[in-house]
């Protein structure tokens, strides 16, 4: 055999801490090799940018040059071509010598090459090989010579190449060079090496990169602000930088934000900076667009931009795949997905978050310098990455944040953290937002970070309909900006931007009257009881459980004529807790734009008599004191969800006969009631499981109900009456099909459910 595989480079030994200056030292004798081996070897080094250290200019004397020294010293590898002439040259002797000195030292990888001689002549020092040597010895001291010895046998020890188990000398070096290559990129950049789970993302870009392909590539990288793209594109760049005859990593401050990049002058300044730092040659001059087309067609070539939020500058620097030489891979970075489409890059790396063992030991390597927390810190980390949302800048950030100090600073930080953002981690996502080009976008984003995080798209969009806005192509921009998801119909937006778009709109004004949305508890509860709000709000959303009670001012609501999102929730089923809200009985208004109105235990008997819900979309009164919601009958046409789950004291519903959109109806638990209404016989229509306590039902609506559905309908514990097309089974459960349905989360989507609570 003629190779043995080399040991991987450890990560973590002393050679991945250091700077080398070259990637390979030949030690050789020029007499037998410069003119064969030696020349197609480095040739082809050249050719797959490998560097190698060239001795030309350096005169060879008794003693080894300091400058050669440290050439050695400053080779990552050391290749080393036995001839016959090897030992002849104690020259050769010596740099084998501080070879093997370094390879102890500083953990150089050393790899011998025989030509045109066995490997045991060079370890015990016979054949011609072992006459040259002799001769060298010649008047040395026993001590050198010894030295000498040692050296080359622990050098033939190690696994190398045979020259003469080889048919062709050609297919040897092609081998040894691509083995080298291999050898130099299994070193993980010792930059990156606090960056947890960079070799899943190394991995994953070298498939797309397709690195052994002649043909040219434009690969993007894509993802939310401080998720990791730029370290993964700087790790990149440093471990292929090597195959390419000229490398550029341009970062945000190439391009001034105060360069007007549609100005074609601009554009000919742009090329010769571009062109400049990339070839190492000042003075170059552009005097046409077609001048980097022109330099680079036939050089094989790596740039990464970084950064990128402008289309130009995509369109000045790289056009075109036929601008470069074969082989040559562009890069692109951006939290803009348009960017890269538009410029007809269609091979995207998107940056997910890493897991959650990951970002907890991201976060640990950031804090403790370790990979697990402390025992005693256990349950603060796990919050402290829940809050970061393992995002790797606020893992990073946070962690850093708490080094070194004490429970009590991580508690009182964490209390802090849950309703603000750090001020180095606002400033990273800041930047995407900023670039949003519409104040529609910046709208949109607003609307979601404060209300519709985790909604349904066709939710929003119907919440949204009669706005200025245009959501289907607001949410195609964030999306595109990587500032939300969706997925599978649900937007989603990261926590932590999330908190971006609270802030932002509560820096709108000192005065949380006048601001769009308003989400803390506290400027929540001021509003509603010290009735300050105005036409400015467009939306509440309260969170119940964070606080003990709240008396709401009976005007709270007549200043507020744009509100059109209402939602006061809890997250916990708590009765006891919801009837801490109190309205005082002259409470007798709601704005008449609402779109939604989501009230958990509301507290009155019935809807303000002046209330006009012909706008709603959404009526969610779940666990309230209703015993109606309103007199007579409302156009509803608006009305998509009608949800009362849990109103006990609910005796009827009004007519829903001009709820001619009505998709959802839930009305599970409501105890008391004992009507249905004749406009329920549309049940038929709805699109998904809607559900009725029935206790107490004695009455079914005039003519029946229609049962040509396919819907099923369960009407459990009314053994009060047998309706039209109803069959009476038991005297408990009445059942329009013959099969009992008791696991109603498997329910066909359709209908209405009746149930009993157990």
């Amino acid at each position: 055999m003629n190779y043995f595989p080399f040991r991987a480079m450890d990560p973590f030994s002393s050679s991945s801490s250091r700077n080398w200056l070259y990637d390979v030292f030949p030690s050789f004798s020029g007499e037998d090799v410069r003119q064969n081996i030696l020349s197609h070897f480095l040739k082809e080094l050249d050719r797959k940018s490998i560097i190698a250290f060239i001795d030309n200019g350096i005169e060879r004397g008794r003693s080894l040059d300091p400058e050669l020294k440290k050439a050695i010293k400053d080779s990552r590898i050391a290749v080393v071509v036995f001839s016959k002439h090897y030992a002849s040259s104690s020259w050769c002797l010596n740099e084998l010598l501080e070879i093997v000195r370094c390879k102890k030292e500083l953990d150089q990888v050393v790899i011998p090459i025989f030509y045109g001689l066995d490997p045991s002549d060079v370890r015990k020092q016979t054949g011609d090989f072992g006459k040259n040597f002799d001769k060298t010895c010649k008047n040395k001291s026993k001590e050198e010579k010894n030295r000498w010895q040692k050296a080359l046998t622990d050098v033939a020890d190690l696994t190398g190449y045979h020259s003469r188990n080889w048919l062709s000398e050609a297919t040897m070096i092609d081998k040894i060079v691509n083995d080298v290559g291999n050898l130099l990129n299994s070193n993980p950049p010792n930059d990156f090496e606090g960056f947890v789970g960079i070799e899943d993302h190394i991995s994953k870009m070298r498939l797309l990169l397709d690195l052994e392909s002649e043909e040219v590539k434009m690969v993007g990288i894509w993802g939310t602000s401080g998720i990791g793209k730029t370290t993964i594109a700087s790790a990149l760049f440093h471990r292929l930088s090597r195959h390419f005859e000229s490398r550029l990593f341009i970062d945000r401050g190439f391009v001034s934000r105060s360069t007007n990049t549609d100005d074609y002058n601009m554009k000919l300044h742009l090329q010769e900076k571009f062109l400049s730092n990339l070839l190492g040659k000042e003075g170059i001059v552009v005097d046409h667009l077609g001048a980097v087309r022109e330099k680079l067609k036939h050089r094989k070539v790596l740039i990464v931009i970084d950064h990128l939020d402008d289309l130009m500058v995509l369109d000045t620097l790289v056009g075109g795949e036929e601008w470069f030489g074969r082989g040559s891979r562009i890069i692109v970075i951006t939290n803009d997905k348009h960017l890269l489409t538009a410029h007809g890059i269609d091979c995207i790396y998107e940056v997910g978050l890493p897991s959650e063992e990951l970002a907890l030991e991201m976060f640990c390597r950031s804090a403790f310098r370790q990979n697990s927390p402390p025992e005693d810190f256990k349950e603060l980390v796990v919050e402290a990455v829940r809050l970061a949302g393992n995002l790797p800048l606020g893992l990073n950030v946070l962690g850093s944040s708490f080094r070194c100090r004490d429970k009590n600073y991580w508690m009182d930080m964490l209390r802090k953290l849950h309703s603000r953002l750090n001020g180095k981690i606002e400033k990273v996502l800041r930047v995407g937002y900023d670039g949003l080009d519409s104040e529609d976008d910046k709208a949109i984003f607003h609307h979601i970070a404060c209300l519709f995080n985790l909604e349904k798209v066709s939710d929003i969009k119907l919440l949204l309909a009669d706005s200025d806005l245009n959501f289907e192509i607001g949410l195609k921009n964030l999306v595109d900006k990587s500032l939300v998801h969706v997925r599978l119909n649900i937007v989603e937006m990261h926590p932590l931007l999330q908190k971006l778009g609270m802030e932002i709109v509560r820096e709108q004004s000192i005065n949380p009257g006048k601001r769009e949305f308003l989400v803390d508890w506290k400027d929540i509860c001021d509003v509603l009881e010290e009735n300050t709000g105005t036409r400015k709000v467009l939306g509440i959303s309260l969170n119940m459980d964070e606080i003990d009670e709240l008396l709401i001012h009976e005007d709270a609501f007549k200043n507020m004529r744009n509100l059109r999102f209402l939602t006061i929730f809890s997250n916990k089923y708590m009765p006891e807790k919801t009837v801490r809200l109190y309205l005082p009985d002259s409470f007798d208004h709601l704005p008449p734009k609402l779109k939604l109105l989501c009230w958990d235990g509301y507290p009155m008997k019935s809807l303000p008599s002046k209330f006009r819900p012909e706008s709603l979309v959404k009526l969610k009164m779940k666990d309230s004191k209703l015993k109606k919601l309103w007199e007579g009958t409302r156009k509803l046409t608006c009305l998509k969800e009608m949800n009362l789950w849990g109103s006990e004291n609910l005796k009827e519903i009004p007519d829903l006969s001009r709820a001619t959109n009505l998709e959802r109806l839930y009305l599970a638990y409501c105890l008391s009631w004992v009507q249905l209404p004749s406009s329920i016989r549309k049940f038929n229509e709805l699109t998904s499981p809607g559900m009725l306590e029935c206790r107490n039902l004695e009455t079914l609506p005039t003519g029946g109900i229609n049962t040509e559905s396919p819907k099923r309908l369960i009407l459990r514990e009314s053994s009060h009456f047998e309706g039209p097309g109803i069959k009476l089974e038991n005297s408990t459960t009445l059942q329009e099909k013959e099969e009992d349905t008791t696991n109603f989360e498997d329910m066909e989507e359709g209908g209405i459910e009746l149930f009993h609570r157990e």
